[in-house]
């Protein structure tokens, strides 16, 4: 009797609570198709978003944690038009909602406020219009926040100065009014964060707001008229002004002189260079540090505080006076004739890159015999650490992981290649510059050893900088790097990323296998030995042809020729799911001819594997 008993409740609960759950998981998709059903899609972007699909995880541009709530939404610069819809204020685990570069109008949802666990919203280069809405104050983990070059007018909500997180601000080119915040998070931003709006005031805009005094120095000191009072005496009406003006200089005069020894002093901290600064060089929203700062904060630099060395100097972790923790990177002195304009150019340059898988610069410090960059401080290290150098107690990275990583980094040197204006070329790429946030993000950093390039010119020459092992054959033997440099360097790291070796490691001679990671993975694909590249540590906790399609994204990245690689968005495609299977069809065409045509072996035949045409080249399904 109680066996039945217990069996009716078991199948009771199969029979009530399944269905809620099932209902649950749909909620999400729900959402996702009331935004697909409201908005114009004439590149059909959005063509996998099929409502009879239970989970949403399956669609493009739709990314998914273990649990497979959604954590992403990706769709940005898709031609897309319309207006949003309230229902996206379900999606209670979202991180990031990246509708940036398109056609959509009409107000922001007040209902994106409940999703309490956003860290981007980027809404930038759109027709939104109305107001902000005063709800997004509540997104206490909010990091990113892009809504310029809209139409949106009204107030900039108070709410938002409580978002202590908040790190990237843009509401420039829009209709905003009213006055500008200065406190809480907003004391950290520039009037860049404000330009054109025309009618914003107050002390950041440089524009006074109505009622309020201008802001302008306080007028000089003029001394009384040496006038006599009626039916006085002129002389004692003299030395009376006489005496309050010399008294009026002489307790000045500390004061004068001390803001003059000040200003002089910022500068010799800062520049000590005033033949070479420029004035008109914009910083931003970067914080200036003194050098006793970030001594304090590193405990005097101290050995124990290392995070890492490089080529450029070494990483310090420090924290600051407001208790966050930063990683400071001391360069290493190199005193040339106009160095100094140079590193306040470079950090021009660096601070104008802004993207969330980007390693964001928060400052810097200039003296005669220092140069230091402040940058947040990365709580999971980099990929290489993690890969090779985790402590006991931390848990390998697992098969999703790894894919997001692999998608991050490819949208930062994306964005570092197509989006900075000049571009920005980083010349070592290996997964010991990609660092990894809080949540595991990836943040591609190290820009030591990014260079500006013209978008005249097709490839820089200098000095050949880099990590053996991620070293492009062409800018080895050459000099000349480019963007496809990048690329090479990119895909190596894809293969560190699912092997967990390094991309060199003289340790593989003891088993007779190649130093140089990319000829091991070649040797293993010709042995058809596809399960002995995979990370022991993912203990076969992965899906076999997401492997394969890694492999053949990093093959395609890895060709002898620049020219044949693709590029840095070219690569984010594919790994979204667009393409992928076409370019390796058409490129396994291409070395299978090669091979027919040439009598001599193909001066980079180290670099071709006869046998990846055994590889399925399967569509990616996108990410999960």
């Amino acid at each position: 009797m109680e066996t039945k008993f217990w069996g009716s409740v078991f199948i009771w609960w199969v029979f009530s609570a399944h269905p809620w759950l099932l209902i649950s998981a749909n909620m999400e998709g729900d959402a996702l198709h009331s935004l697909r059903t409201n908005l114009e899609d004439p590149n059909n972007v959005l063509q996998s978003w099929d409502p009879t699909l239970v989970n949403p995880c399956t669609w493009f541009h739709v990314t998914c944690n273990n649990d497979n709530s959604v954590i992403r939404v990706d769709l940005g610069n898709a031609a897309l038009s319309g207006q949003l819809v309230p229902q996206l204020g379900q999606l209670k685990n979202l991180q990031y909602l990246e509708l940036y570069s398109n056609n959509i109008s009409g107000p922001i949802p007040s209902d994106l406020g409940n999703l309490t666990n956003l860290v981007s919203l980027d809404l930038y280069l759109n027709c939104f219009t109305g107001t902000i809405p005063n709800s997004l104050g509540k997104l206490s983990k909010l990091r990113f926040l892009r809504l310029n070059n809209n139409s949106l007018t009204g107030p900039i909500p108070m709410s938002l100065t409580n978002i202590s997180a908040l790190q990237v601000l843009d509401l420039s080119n829009n209709h905003l009014s009213g006055v500008v915040p200065d406190n809480g998070s907003f004391s950290l931003f520039t009037p860049i964060s404000f330009n054109n709006n025309l009618d914003l005031c107050g002390p950041v805009t440089g524009h006074p707001c109505p009622g309020s005094p201008p802001f302008s120095p306080p007028p000089p000191f003029v001394p009384p008229p040496l006038i006599s009072a009626p039916g006085g005496n002129s002389a004692t009406g003299a030395i009376a002004g006489g005496v309050a003006a010399g008294a009026a200089v002489l307790f000045a005069a500390p004061a004068i002189l001390f803001a003059w020894w000040r200003r002089r002093k910022q500068i010799e901290i800062f520049f000590d260079v005033p033949a070479e600064e420029d004035p008109e060089v914009h910083l931003g929203q970067l914080k200036r540090f003194s050098l006793r700062e970030l001594q304090v904060a590193t405990d005097t630099f101290s050995n124990k505080n290392i995070l890492g060395r490089g080529g450029f100097g070494k990483v310090y972790k420090g924290r600051l006076a407001d208790g966050s923790l930063v990683a400071v990177k001391r360069l290493k002195e190199e005193r040339t004739p106009g160095g100094e304009l140079q590193f306040q150019t470079e950090i021009e340059m660096i601070s104008m890159a802004v993207h969330r898988n980007l390693l964001r610069l928060r400052g810097f410090c200039m003296t005669p015999t220092e140069r230091l960059l402040v940058y947040p401080y990365m709580a999971n290290g980099s990929v290489a650490s993690c890969l090779r150098e985790r402590p006991a107690h931390q848990q390998p990275l697992n098969w999703p992981t790894r894919k997001q990583i692999a998608l991050g980094s490819a949208r930062g040197l994306s964005y570092l290649h197509d989006h900075c204006d000049p571009k920005i070329i980083h010349r070592d790429v290996k997964a010991a510059n990609i660092l990894l946030d809080e949540v595991f993000e990836a943040v591609v950093g190290d820009f030591g050893l990014a260079k500006l390039i013209d978008y005249k010119d097709t490839h820089v020459t200098t000095a050949v900088r880099g990590t053996i092992g991620h070293i492009a054959p062409e800018y080895l033997s050459t000099g000349k790097s480019s963007e496809k440099t990048d690329v090479f360097g990119y895909g190596i790291m894809l293969l560190e990323l699912i092997t967990g070796q390094r991309a060199f490691d003289l340790a593989r001679l003891a088993n007779d296998d190649d130093v140089m990671l990319l000829d091991w993975v070649k040797g293993l694909l010709k042995e058809k030995k596809l399960e002995m590249l995979v990370d022991p540590d993912l203990h076969n906790n992965y899906i076999e042809a997401e492997v394969e399609q890694l492999i053949q994204v990093a093959l395609l990245c890895t060709q002898g020729s620049p020219m044949d690689r693709p590029k840095m968005s070219e690569v984010v495609q594919m790994l979204e799911g667009d393409g992928l299977a076409e370019r390796w069809d058409e490129w396994q065409k291409v070395e299978v001819l090669r091979q027919e045509v040439e009598l001599l072996p193909h001066p980079h035949s180290d670099w071709i594997v006869d046998s990846t045409e055994n590889i399925h080249a399967v569509e990616l399904s996108g990410p999960r």
